[in-house]
């Protein structure tokens, strides 16, 4: 079944506990966790204070995306304060193998992610060296975008080279994109206002995980 994880960039900042909690009782899988820094994307949120406390509050795995020009910085911050799954970018200023190697080393799974228009040739020698790949659908930042499909046939190529990691995609997915992205090989889906803000959350995950197991 596809993992669902919610982004509590989507969540309302004055009752992020109250949503998280409300996330997990509807049966989510993990919660995402979008950092930003201003530069490498020009909009700010959550610390590793931030993912301290959501460690206290939820049982789940927290995927923690950092989308920062220097994630090297406040790695070590972040994997002390429990993130499960530690996620930088291949395009950012770090040294990528080194960085994805000590995320490891420190007992937590290792994530790469790639913007849209960052072709899986140009980051070839560094898939091994990762448990999850986040293959972004929409330029990173903000939420609200639509789903870039051409991204697909980057999941179908991953999913088909044999690939035993995790394979996430983040950005515009909704009902109605979901089985396609499924189909062609996504194994965690990132779902923002959509999922939070829906009405019956509990019905939206059922329906979600319905699709994303072919149903």
């Amino acid at each position: 079944m596809i993992k669902i994880a919610p982004s509590i960039l989507a969540a309302d900042p004055l009752n992020l506990e109250r949503d998280v909690r409300a996330a997990e009782a509807a049966g989510v899988d993990w919660i995402h966790v979008d950092v930003m820094d201003a530069h490498f994307v020009p909009n700010l949120a959550f610390t590793p204070d931030a993912v301290k406390r959501l460690k206290e509050v939820t049982a789940l795995p927290l995927d923690v995306h950092l989308m920062m020009d220097h994630p090297e910085t406040l790695a070590d911050a972040f994997l002390d304060a429990g993130a499960s799954c530690l996620t930088i970018h291949a395009e950012s200023d770090a040294d990528v193998p080194e960085l994805l190697r000590h995320i490891r080393e420190r007992g937590c799974m290792a994530g790469l992610a790639v913007k849209p228009r960052t072709v899986l040739d140009e980051v070839r020698d560094l898939i091994d060296l990762t448990d999850l790949m986040l293959l972004m659908t929409v330029e990173p930042g903000f939420g609200g975008q639509k789903l870039d499909e051409r991204v697909i046939e980057k999941i179908r190529s991953l999913s088909e080279s044999g690939y035993t990691g995790w394979i996430e995609a983040d950005g515009g997915i909704k009902e109605d994109n979901l089985r396609r992205l499924a189909e062609n090989g996504l194994t965690v889906a990132v779902l923002g206002t959509g999922l939070l803000r829906a009405e019956d959350m509990k019905a939206a995950v059922e329906r979600l995980h319905r699709i994303g197991s072919g149903e």
